[in-house]
């Protein structure tokens, strides 16, 4: 199970109601965090995901509202005594936040791992999940997030008995080892559709968030200005409207969709979630505190 946890869903600068720019990925009691605006800290504690568990953040670029949040969590990291490493990942730059922050939050009793995308492209692991960074259309370099949680293939017992092996090595054959001679592949079969994540934010529509949102399980996307009449600024300030995220959720096929990273001008989000869903019926409009549970479909 995947539990998705959208902790601060505002742009620009925090309102009291809406924190800034982040979204909490946790599978098995460990989290991915996506972005860490002002406020962070707080929407963690009110929303039930634990800053000690944090063991990867994922930032999409160096503006204020996606990163102000960090030098207070990393504090209040080691001030719970975290000593595990902690990964930093980011588009080019990375080692110049990585320094500012070193001078704002002091020493760390943890390691901070940096994972740099110079051209936002590249993979790693985050947590249990596979992660794959993308560029998005914005006016800086930023990253968009595809995360995704492998699912192995199914356990086939009846041919392991064929197979003469014993039943105290299935779960090891199961975790993927090769164990007396017998290969996983030999009672595993293929991979089954797991659970994706793609968190893009902030961007224009692009080639790039279309392909990596193919048939996700949840889009999380920038949904700067609900209203139409704004595109010549989202076009401007590389952002998309409501109907603009709807419109690539649609046609990348996903799931579901978040709009997120609403404009402080933007105090109501249902006329911008009307014309997303004229769009794609499936979207929902991003809240502080919203969550879901995502889990594998039977099979």
């Amino acid at each position: 199970m995947l539990r998705a946890t959208l902790l601060g869903c505002g742009a620009t600068r925090p309102l009291p109601e809406r924190a800034l720019a982040a979204l909490a990925l946790t599978v098995g009691g460990s989290t991915v965090l996506l972005d860490c605006g002002e406020g962070t800290q707080t929407a963690l504690a009110r929303h039930g995901v634990s800053p000690y568990r944090v063991d990867a953040i994922l930032l999409t670029h160096y503006h204020g509202d996606h990163i102000f949040g960090l030098p207070g969590l990393l504090q209040t990291m080691a001030g719970l005594g975290r000593t595990a490493p902690l990964l930093l990942a980011g588009p080019a730059g990375l080692e110049t936040l990585a320094g500012a922050l070193a001078v704002l939050a002091g020493p760390l009793p943890f390691p901070v791992e940096l994972a740099e995308f110079p051209d936002c492209r590249g993979t790693l692991s985050a947590g249990l999940m596979q992660a794959e960074a993308f560029p998005l259309r914005h006016r800086a370099p930023c990253c968009g997030y595809r995360l995704t949680l492998p699912r192995a293939g199914r356990f086939d017992p009846g041919r392991a008995r064929a197979l003469g092996i014993p039943v105290a090595l299935w779960k090891r054959l199961q975790k993927g080892e090769t164990v007396d001679g017998f290969a996983p592949e030999q009672v595993i079969g293929p991979a089954r559709r797991g659970l994706t994540v793609v968190y893009g934010t902030d961007t224009a529509p692009c080639p790039a968030l279309r392909s990596a949102a193919q048939n996700a399980d949840l889009l999380c996307m920038d949904a700067t200005y609900a209203d139409d009449a704004d595109l010549p600024k989202a076009k401007l300030y590389g952002h998309s409207t409501c109907t603009q995220a709807g419109q690539l959720a649609a046609a990348a096929g996903v799931r579901r969709l978040w709009l997120t990273h609403y404009s402080a001008a933007v105090t109501d989000p249902e006329p911008g979630l009307s014309a997303a869903r004229a769009a794609f019926a499936a979207a929902e409009a991003g809240f502080d505190g919203k969550t879901l549970e995502l889990t594998f479909d039977e099979e």
